[in-house]
């Protein structure tokens, strides 16, 4: 069996689509050259120059860059890029994750993947794949719970000698932004009249990317596509219908309703994402809609839930109250109420993290009625799936 479970996965980068509304194409042009130009606000610092010097030369080879290929610069240049150079996790850094706030989330993944193997009939071979690391905290605290709990339910085998090791939108100004039919991508080039800035255009013309990755049903006016995201998914899907296991994906996003999450973050304050390249995080929400449907029919889907909900139903209160009855010092104490709170409260991690997970089929059949000679048999009924429905401690 195969668990994969990712916590702000920054793979997932977006290719950002604005669909048009209708007056004159050159009108609609000027108005999108206007709009989508973002000037630094001022006294803001000075622009990263290598970074800058580097996109500049980059845009003047070959034209206009994606978005995708911005935050893959900006964000992963081997030299310059965001997280090359910087340490963005934690307090000090552009933003904490989950793991990082309480011991609590990484223990409820933890018993979601020993309950995924359960449900699937704790097969005797178990790998666990963290997408999007950090600082190794999540990885930890699911490890510990598995070893608290490896006498009643792990059997214990050393490691096969022969098996290789696993690594590894729109209307501003009161103008459209675009004036012609169909999609059109947006993309990022220099201002022309501030050559040593950054703007955003809508091209004139259709894309491979624009005339493939939205979807025919798309009612949204402005669209962020994260075609890498996609064809990980799908190759995720495929391992889990051919291989079985189980996938678990939680991240901020939404479920095909937002349409221009793209922002940075410096100090754990919003940045401008085209001001001074390389100096701040950047990122985009996960449209879990996208995810599904590349997923397609041959794993069931569940979810999104928000963390709020998926945490509760994995008995995060009854794991508070144990900690909180057996601790006596009261700024640890202070601390655990005030990551609780952090994780669950609607305002601030518990509805703006999602929770979405990939099953095989399997996993969520009805029993098989037994026949002929065996009728006094049954087939148990599939484990209610930990997170998405309520667990119960017994």
């Amino acid at each position: 069996m195969r668990a994969c479970f990712g916590v702000k996965t920054q793979l997932l980068i977006s290719r950002v689509f604005s669909h048009p509304v209708s007056p004159s194409a050159a009108v609609r042009w000027r108005a999108a050259q206007t709009r989508l130009f973002c000037s630094p606000p001022t006294g803001e610092e000075k622009p990263q120059p290598s970074m800058l010097r580097h996109l500049i030369s980059k845009i003047k080879a070959t034209g206009p860059i994606t978005v995708a290929e911005y935050m893959r610069e900006v964000l992963t240049n081997p030299l310059t890029g965001y997280y090359v150079r910087n340490n963005m996790l934690g307090p000090d850094g552009d933003f904490i994750t989950s793991p990082e706030i309480s011991q609590i989330f990484g223990e409820l993944l933890g018993v979601w993947i020993i309950s995924e193997w359960m449900g699937a009939g704790r097969p005797k071979h178990l790998q666990l794949v963290e997408l999007g690391p950090g600082k190794g905290s999540l990885a930890s605290d699911v490890l510990r719970v598995f070893s608290q709990l490896q006498s009643q339910l792990f059997n214990s085998q050393e490691a096969d000698a022969k098996d290789e090791p696993v690594y590894r939108r729109n209307i501003f100004n009161g103008l459209p932004v675009s004036g012609m039919k169909g999609w059109r991508e947006v993309m990022v080039d220099i201002d022309p009249e501030k050559p040593g800035q950054l703007r955003f255009v809508v091209v004139p013309s259709p894309t491979l990317a624009s005339s493939t990755l939205v979807q025919a049903d798309e009612r949204r006016g402005h669209v962020e596509v994260c075609a890498e995201g996609g064809v990980f998914v799908q190759q995720l899907a495929r391992r889990i219908e051919n291989d079985g296991g189980a996938a678990l994906i939680a991240d901020y996003g939404h479920d095909g309703t937002k349409t221009d999450t793209f922002r940075g973050f410096k100090g754990h304050q919003l940045h401008d994402v085209l001001s001074s390249p390389g100096s701040a995080d950047l990122t985009a929400d996960v449209d879990f809609s996208y995810l599904r449907k590349m997923a397609g029919g041959g794993v069931a889907c569940l979810g999104p839930v928000t963390q709020r909900l998926f945490l509760k139903n994995m008995g995060i209160d009854s794991r508070m109250q144990v900690l909180l009855r057996n601790c006596s010092d009261a700024s640890t104490r202070k601390q655990l109420i005030s990551s609780y709170d952090m994780l669950t409260n609607p305002a601030k991690m518990g509805e703006r993290f999602l929770f979405f997970s990939l099953l095989h089929h399997s996993r969520l059949a009805e029993p098989k009625k037994q026949v002929g000679l065996k009728l006094e048999k049954k087939s148990p009924a599939p484990l209610p799936v930990a997170g998405f429905t309520e667990l119960s401690f017994s």
